[in-house]
């Protein structure tokens, strides 16, 4: 009997740890799909209010995880407005003053220019695959997709902004359909959804992302991929503080 036992607990922990190993291997086939070592995207972003609106056109470069640049190319008034993530730092040149100031992670959760994405968001300071431990919790079917229903919790020592991830991906495609982002009370402060999934940079991805705040009826924010080129070659000289005043 104590025999059983022992294999039973045995089977029982080893199921589990499968499972672990499981769901951040989705996570992070889903997130790889977005991202590569290297990139160049052009978006739009829609910042919609119940009395207002306005548009945000953009262009960014990566290297996956420690280097990323924004750049502001409309409307006029904020054309020229840089953001740079280099490893820990985050950066913002402002043009109109021509000044550069840095980020503290403080402001991480802050607004970026008025949007319900954070500079969190924008230079994705934080990894959903390194920073947090995974575990699958259910499935759900979420716009005619069967998908895996995963909870990310943040590891101890990692500093990230959001106390619970709960994520919808799905399973053929390992599409990241859905995201609640909670804060450290476990209250849910925001959703992010994506849809339009079409080829774009030769993959199949979600290129219409909808970020939903829950206490802000009838807003939210819009990112739409216009143009993006995977594995583009870009030398980490690009990320500096000197090339956000030449960056165009």
């Amino acid at each position: 009997m104590k025999t059983l036992l022992n294999l039973l607990f045995i089977m029982i922990i080893t199921i589990n740890l499968y499972a672990q190993e499981s769901a951040r291997e989705i996570v992070k086939k889903s997130n790889n799909l977005i991202r590569s070592k290297s990139s160049y995207a052009e978006f739009t972003l829609k910042i919609i209010k119940p009395d207002w609106s306005r548009e945000i056109e953009m262009k960014a470069w990566a290297i996956e995880p420690d280097y990323s640049m924004i750049y502001v190319t409309a409307p006029a008034r904020d054309k020229g407005t840089v953001f740079l993530k280099r490893k820990q730092e985050v950066w913002n040149y402002i043009p109109t003053i021509q000044r550069t100031i840095k980020i503290p992670p403080s402001m991480m959760l802050q607004s970026w220019m008025g949007s319900d994405f954070t500079n969190d968001d924008l230079v994705r300071e934080s990894s959903i695959v390194e920073d947090y431990e995974h575990s699958i919790v259910g499935e759900e079917e979420f716009e005619g997709y069967s998908c895996y229903k995963i909870e990310l919790i943040p590891k101890p020592d990692a500093g990230v902004v959001w106390g619970k991830i709960i994520m919808l991906v799905s399973k053929k495609e390992y599409l990241q359909l859905k995201m609640d982002y909670y804060d450290e009370d476990e209250t849910l402060v925001k959703t992010m959804q994506g849809s339009k999934i079409k080829e774009l940079g030769g993959r199949v991805i979600p290129t219409y992302w909808e970020m939903i705040p829950v206490d802000d009826p009838g807003q939210k924010t819009v990112l739409i991929y216009n143009d993006v080129e995977f594995n583009k070659k870009i030398d980490t000289g690009f990320f500096s503080q000197q090339n956000m005043k030449r960056v165009r």
